[in-house]
């Protein structure tokens, strides 16, 4: 792993957040090998028939097995979910890098591809530095609707937003241009972000939404970034119910 690659990558090797069956739910153990032949770990959790699918894409800490929370509001929703750790995290192999965690992506986009899940019915759902990974996913692959929680900008503006005197192009080499790439996106737009988050300023989800085609939303939660779908639950999950029902979904109850 690169110096500037330690300040963007915090993966945990140990599950020891749980799996889904400690939160209730029955799941399928998921391995992908990627393009560049690296093999990855994810879960499957079924939904409701005639719901969309949730590709979720976690941000640059923990591992899937720390997101069992919001597994549990999104299964509530009826959608089924595939929870892909990156190469490095969890039990996937390699080290994680930008152009990796692209490939593992596309990995995880094939596999429900080739398990018939059609890309109309394919919801991509990026979290923090996995609205990175999720907004290149979708800029480049057809999807039925795209979701961003609390995503930067790209990497060298949150540098920047944090350590003013740092000169920018350390982190050049680790972007994810989610700024360059959105207006490429071709699908329904949900971004969730907390106004007061401490990590990625609130300005940045402006941007974006302001770079994106329609149709887009951007709903404005409270909390801080790692726990405002907990802090502002109801909004949250209204937002998310309202925009699978727009993708042609009929939302869960709760």
């Amino acid at each position: 792993m690169g110096f500037t690659d330690r300040f963007v990558y915090f993966p945990t090797r140990a599950l020891d957040g749980g799996t889904p069956a400690s939160i209730g739910l029955a799941y399928e153990e998921v391995r992908l090998r990627t393009s560049d032949g690296v093999r990855l770990h994810a879960w499957f959790v079924p939904g409701g028939r005639e719901r969309p699918t949730l590709l979720f894409l976690h941000g640059n800490a923990g591992n899937i097995s720390h997101r069992l929370e919001k597994l549990a509001i999104l299964h509530e929703l009826g959608v089924a979910v595939l929870l892909l750790d990156y190469r490095g995290y969890g039990l996937s192999e390699g080290t994680p890098d930008e152009a990796g965690t692209y490939r593992d992506g596309d990995a995880a986009y094939d596999w429900l591809i080739q398990r018939g899940i059609q890309p109309t019915s394919l919801v991509v759902y990026g979290e923090s530095l996995g609205g990175g990974v999720a907004t290149d996913l979708a800029a480049r692959r057809a999807v039925g609707g795209l979701i961003l929680e609390s995503t930067p900008t790209n990497m060298p503006d949150v540098a920047r937003a944090h350590y003013p005197l740092l000169p920018a192009a350390l982190l050049l080499s680790v972007r994810y241009d989610s700024l360059a790439k959105i207006a490429s996106v071709d699908a329904p737009l949900l971004i969730l972000h907390s106004t007061e988050d401490e990590i990625v300023p609130f300005e940045m989800a402006e941007r974006l939404f302001r770079a994106a085609r329609p149709p887009k939303r951007l709903v404005r939660l409270g909390g801080g970034h790692n726990d405002n779908f907990l802090v502002a639950t109801d909004a949250y999950t209204s937002a998310l119910r309202a925009f699978l029902r727009a993708c042609g979904s009929v939302g869960g109850t709760r």
